[in-house]
């Protein structure tokens, strides 16, 4: 569509004039037709004042063109301005080219329906832009709603009362969304700050009293450390503390400067038991040295009683060597059960040979060899009467067997005789 405006440079008397009396026409299809007067000023002056009314009503065509050729108007919005703008030049009281203006109007309709399809993709691309940030704008306030929602059953107080100040901060920064969905929104987190701020309220109303209870609790085990710092029962002692020191851990927090007062206490009762400690036992490590070396001349006479020729010697000596290892005193534990090992081996050795020569007095034993013996004699004879009888009766296999069998016999005899033998009469 042509610009009327430009239509208009040049000479206004084209369109209009002003007659002597002061009133100005406009020129027609049907003739002049007077649109007003402008009292006062000169004709030029008055037909350029109606010359820009025109100019107005043609800047209006030309601004509603533009908006429809980019799809920035609702086609029915722009319908509905055709029609105001018909009746506007139609009854227009201004100079200029009247019928321009006209078919101007008229050009509109036809821009309307060329331009429809980008007027709808362009309502579908602002759409869409508003989903998207619809969709962006409730995804962060989900985001804010389910991190206040975390924060509700906290009791990090200090850290969580700060994290929803900074939450709040972010919901007062993002976009609106519609009426209820922001409202059902804003009830969630409002209620999460709300149930997280009634229990704050709550705890810090009744922390004095729980301060109260872990204080006194607190004291008593410091008592109980501090009349133990003194004791010389390093283990049981050492194990009388660690159980303090669970009873502590589970006594919960108190007051920091209360605390940390009744800490103080504790550890240097516990730091002085420790240290006296560790003085005895470096003490104990130089004497273990020394005891080390007795001991180990003690077991060295022991085992120097073996081989063992009188067992009753023997078991004097290793009772009096014995009894001067129990007396050496403190030994590393590791130590000492080698040198307990290498004395059993003693020991056990004298104790069998006392065996021994216990079993050699015993009649019953002596009696129960002697059985042996006979029985073994007894079978022997029987086998070898078993074998004549066999070859008399030529039965050579039958005879081999049993000369075998006496044959066995009568080395056991032998081993039996020679037990026997060692009996005392």
């Amino acid at each position: 569509m042509n610009n009327p405006v430009s239509l208009l440079v040049g000479d206004p008397s084209k369109f209009g004039r002003v007659a002597e009396d002061g009133t100005v026409y406009v020129k027609t299809i049907n003739g002049e037709r007077a649109v007003g007067s402008y009292p006062g000023k000169s004709a030029e002056e008055a037909l350029a004042y109606f010359v820009r009314k025109y100019e107005q009503v043609a800047a209006e065509i030309g601004l509603l063109g533009a908006r429809v050729r980019t799809g920035a108007m609702d086609p029915k919005v722009a319908e509905e301005s055709v029609k105001k703008l018909r009746d506007q030049v139609e009854n227009l009281n201004g100079v200029g080219d009247l019928l321009l203006l006209r078919a101007s109007v008229e050009q509109i309709p036809i821009l309307i329906e060329e331009n429809r399809a980008v007027y709808e993709a362009k309502r579908a691309e602002i759409k869409a832009a508003r989903d998207a940030k619809r969709s962006e704008t409730l995804s962060i306030k989900e985001k804010l709603v389910a991190e206040a929602e975390a924060i509700a059953d906290s009791v990090n107080w200090k850290q969580s009362t700060e994290k929803l100040k900074e939450l709040i901060e972010s919901w007062k920064k993002a976009p609106r969304l519609d009426k209820k969905t922001d409202a059902a929104l804003w009830k969630r987190f409002s209620s999460s700050r709300n149930k997280f701020d009634k229990r704050r309220r709550k705890h810090f109303a009744t922390l004095g009293e729980q301060f109260k209870t872990v204080a006194a609790t607190k004291e008593q085990l410091v008592s109980e450390a501090e009349k133990l710092m003194h004791s010389k029962e390093w283990l049981n002692t050492a194990r009388k503390f660690a159980a303090l020191m669970d009873k502590w851990k589970k006594s919960g927090r108190g007051k920091k400067s209360s605390d940390d007062q009744l800490w103080q206490r504790f550890k240097a009762a516990q730091d002085h038991f420790f240290a006296n400690k560790n003085a005895d036992l470096e003490k104990r490590k130089g004497s273990m040295t020394e005891n080390f070396a007795k001991a180990d001349e003690l077991v060295k006479q022991i085992e120097a009683l073996a081989p063992i020729a009188d067992f009753k010697s023997a078991r004097k000596q290793f009772r009096d060597l014995q009894s001067k290892f129990t007396k050496v005193g403190m030994l590393d534990k590791k130590q000492k059960r080698n040198f307990e090992k290498r004395i059993d081996v003693i020991n056990q050795e004298i104790y069998n040979l006392e065996h021994t020569e216990a079993r050699k007095s015993d009649p019953s034993a002596k009696a129960q060899a002697n059985s042996v013996v006979q029985g073994l004699i007894e079978a022997i004879e029987s086998y070898e009467a078993q074998a004549q009888k066999a070859e008399a009766a030529g039965q050579t296999a039958k005879a081999m067997v049993a000369r075998e069998a006496a044959a066995a016999r009568r080395a056991w005899l032998e081993q039996a005789e020679k037990g026997l033998a060692e009996f005392k009469n």
